[in-house]
């Protein structure tokens, strides 16, 4: 950035020429730009690369911003930019503040009822940035881009580049060019005001940070209905009982908080308060807090006050001497005058002087609401020194007063993630809550109205190396016990189980965007009674997370699980009335088939839903014409490692599901090389999480097979669609050939008009290997017949056989024979032996 080039608009550096130039067409801009929605995961993925930078202090960034700020301070506000610039923290602001991490889509609060709601931008947010606290500017404009808004930030006059370059680097950090678009940064002082009104005066939102002339100036220049949030002057105070006062440790604590910025924050305590109304106890508590600030002082040098300060410090302290003389007060000062300590009678709140200048006073706890509440438009931050008894009591009377914030005393400047600041969540006063209430019954399988415009706006796949399975299992081994709080397994269908970590709000994150897809898949909360019929136990995630997907869509639900007493599951599933069933495909085909005459009977059964496997079109024949079934549909599509990865719409046909685009992005490989895919070509399904912490999974190898569908799907839905193809582990070698599980239960549904279940068995022979399809008994009569069918069907089973490469056998079993996962149910395919 050249010195004649002081303002950046939308990635671009000009000059105060251009500037005032550009800034006539703002109105049209904003209309221009608003009319592209801002995903807010593009706005995070853009932070959590720039915060990255700023932790390093070897980037060129960190170096670079570094030279913008006094040697001191350089590492400490750098420091605290990255923090707040992190994934997570990011992500629970979202979370804590706007209810999700994708507020700005258009989706249904209550599941049962088509009514559409997102939190929107109010438009063009105009930032009237203070002078003296650098990382304010940036982090503002930064929740306006959360929020979605075009953001105009007037920096001083007397601010360093800081906040330009960083917003700059933000821009270069997103490859879409939404952020960049949607930033605006001018350098320019006050006392120009011709280009004040003009951003003022065409603002939806103005963010104003400064005392009440600087407030009141901005508003008399907002236009009508412009919101103006008001980040002002704000006094803090810390509260005393009689045995907290008499603690070292509090004391200590209390004298940290009033060193730490030389009180310049909103949270630093200018006044301390004891409960008592015995005036003796307060000057001995102001003697005991000098001995303490004396002792912290000489730890933490004092940059000396400006010269105006200075003489504010000057005149209330010489004032306070003077009322010694009327039994008023006590002043107790360093000798060099680096702090000091005013006793004062009178418990009405006042301002400090600042520069570890504190106040003592005496106020009675039954007095705390009418001592304090006609400063309340002033006050933010209390430290509450006492009991858990106490500080219940005192933060109740505290917030009557007018307070918005308790603290520990020693904690006054520290926050945590998602903290309203001064009362309010900026995200939601930088925002609008918008609504749709559509009442026609296309609606109800449309969970998102977004989708029906346009494709998602999708950051593009990461760089680096594919994750495999062990790869995960063996990072878990390092993963923060922050991250840890759910434990999963995986069913092991396709190996050993494999253990998944997930945090609460992953977790939630997940099973929010799978109800979003059971809604496109024609579930209606408002209308439906399921039956959860899932597998549950041994840390298996099929029946839990579906008990918690129909919660979150406030469904009438059955929690059965899947059990051995096919009869009580039936018998439940009348009383009920249920007219929807989830489960396993193998275990739902038991099911009905044990109690076929009660369930023909009952008639109820409208819907099944599946996960896991798949219905043989034979079998959907058998439920649909003779119980009477009326849909069959995958409930998902997922895996305990990554979550819910996909869904089919009402449109959708066999094994097409819309792509989950709020949790994942996904590439499709070429089978045998690390390459994409041409449009519509078969291969292998990689999946990067983005919603998710801790155990972060890019580039995920899953171990399924899928093509891209292409074109808007029928449903009207822009969302990307696959087609599953099965799994690598479909495919066995046996003899030097390879076989395909599909290929054998597709000759037994055609050539047999075969009904059950199909298993492959692998087996080391004497002098060949053996290959076995294992076939239900209740549906197979003729094994020697059903030899002929695949033989016919599978050319090169035939052509090993000839050769001498294997030995082919079908067996008729029952049901309970085959092998199966030990905590899903779940049938596995191929069961290779010679390993």
């Amino acid at each position: 950035m050249t010195t004649s080039a002081l303002h950046l608009w939308q990635g671009e550096f000009i000059d105060d020429t251009e500037a005032k130039r550009r800034l006539a067409a703002l109105p049209e801009l904003t209309g221009r730009v608003l009319a592209r929605p801002l995903p807010t995961d593009v706005v995070i993925g853009a932070c959590a690369v720039v915060g990255a930078e700023l932790a390093d202090p070897a980037s060129p960034l960190h170096v670079r911003l570094a030279r913008h700020l006094h040697a001191d301070e350089a590492e400490a506000v750098l420091a605290e930019l990255a923090a707040a610039l992190t994934r997570q923290g990011l992500e629970r602001k979202l979370r804590r503040e706007l209810g999700g991490l994708r507020p700005e889509r258009l989706t249904r609060p209550d599941a049962r009822d088509t009514v559409y709601e997102a939190w929107a931008p109010v438009g063009l947010l105009v930032h009237i940035a203070p002078g003296n606290a650098a990382t304010v500017a940036p982090l503002s404009v930064v929740e306006g881009l959360l929020a979605g808004n075009l953001n105009v930030l007037k920096a001083s006059s007397g601010d360093s580049p800081l906040a330009i370059e960083l917003l700059a680097a933000l821009g270069t950090a997103d490859p879409s060019g939404l952020l960049t678009e949607r930033v605006v940064a001018l350098h320019f002082p006050s006392s120009r005001r011709e280009w004040v009104e003009a951003l003022c005066g065409q603002a939806d939102a103005i963010a104003v940070w400064g005392g009440e002339d600087a407030v009141r100036s901005v508003s008399d220049l907002a236009p009508p209905g412009c919101r103006v949030v008001e980040w002002g002057h704000r006094i803090s105070f810390a509260y005393l009982t009689c045995d907290a006062a008499a603690e070292i440790s509090t004391l200590d604590a209390l004298a940290e908080d009033v060193c730490r910025f030389e009180q310049q924050a909103c949270s630093s305590p200018q006044v301390v308060y004891l409960d008592t109304e015995d005036e003796e106890e307060v000057f001995a508590l102001a003697g005991r807090l000098a001995e303490r600030l004396a002792k912290v002082s000489d730890t933490r040098p004092a940059p000396l006050p400006e010269a105006a300060e200075q003489a504010e410090i000057t005149a209330v302290e010489q004032l306070a001497r003077l009322e010694q003389h009327l039994g008023l007060t006590r002043v107790i000062t360093a000798e060099d005058g680096s702090w000091r300590v005013m006793a004062d009678t009178r418990p009405a709140l006042g301002a400090s002087p600042l520069h570890r200048s504190v106040w003592v006073k005496p106020l009675p706890r039954h007095a705390v609401i009418a001592t304090l509440r006609p400063m309340r438009r002033y006050l933010q931050t209390a430290a509450i020194g006492g009991g858990p008894a106490d500080v219940a009591e005192l933060s109740r009377a505290l917030f009557a007063a007018g307070v918005t914030r308790v603290t520990a005393v020693g904690s006054m400047l520290e926050g945590y993630e998602g903290e309203p600041h001064d009362g309010v969540y900026a995200l939601q006063r930088y925002s609008r809550r918008v609504s749709v209430r559509a009442s026609d019954p296309s609606f109800r399988a449309v969970p998102c109205l977004d989708d029906l415009v346009a494709p998602p706006v999708l950051p593009p796949s990461p760089d680096g190396p594919l994750l495999g399975k062990e790869d995960v299992q063996q990072a878990l081994a390092s993963l923060a016990p922050e991250y840890a709080h759910l434990y999963f397994r995986s069913g092991g269908s396709t190996g050993a189980p494999a253990l998944s970590v997930f945090t609460c709000d992953d977790y939630d994150n997940q099973m929010r965007a799978a109800a979003d897809g059971l809604l496109a898949a024609g579930f209606d909360p408002g209308r439906d009674r399921a039956a959860n019929l899932f597998y549950c136990g041994g840390m298996y995630g099929s029946f839990i997370s579906f008990f918690s997907i129909l919660e979150r869509l406030n469904a009438t639900q059955i929690p059965m699980a899947a059990g051995p007493d096919h009869a009580m599951v039936a018998e439940a599933l009348i009383t009920h009335q249920a007219d929807t069933v989830f489960g396993m495909p193998s275990y739902l085909w038991q099911l009905f088939h044990a109690e076929a005459d009660r369930l023909r009977a009952y008639g109820g059964i409208r819907t099944v839903f599946y996960g896991g496997e798949h219905f043989t079109a034979e079998q959907h024949r058998v439920l649909t014409e003779e119980f009477g079934v009326e849909e069959i549909r995958s409930a998902a599509y997922g895996s305990t490692d990554l979550g819910p990865l996909g869904y089919q719409c009402t449109a959708s046909q066999g094994a097409v599901h819309h792509v989950l685009t709020d949790l994942h992005t996904l590439e499709i490989l070429d089978p045998h090389e690390d390459r994409p895919v041409a449009p519509g070509r078969p291969g292998r399904l990689v999946f990067t999480s983005r919603a998710r912490a801790g155990q972060r999974l890019e580039r995920y190898e899953i171990g399924d097979l899928g093509r891209a569908v292409e074109g808007t799907c029928p449903c009207g839905s822009h969302v990307p669609r696959l087609e599953l193809l099965g799994r690598y582990g479909d495919v066995v070698r046996v003899g030097t050939y390879f076989f395909n599980y599909r290929r054998f239960l597709k000759a037994a549904q055609d050539r047999l008009g075969y009904q059950g279940e199909l298993q492959l068995l692998v087996s080391p022979g004497p002098g060949r290997e053996q290959l076995t399809v294992r076939l239900d008994e209740q549906y197979v009569s003729d094994a020697a017949a059903a030899r002929g069918a695949f033989t016919a069907e599978v050319a090169e089973l035939a052509s090993a056989e000839a050769e001498q490469l294997l030995t082919f056998t079908v067996e008729a079993a029952p049901r309970e024979t085959f092998e199966r996962t030990a905590s899903s149910g779940k049938l596995r395919t191929v069961v290779d032996l010679r390993r």
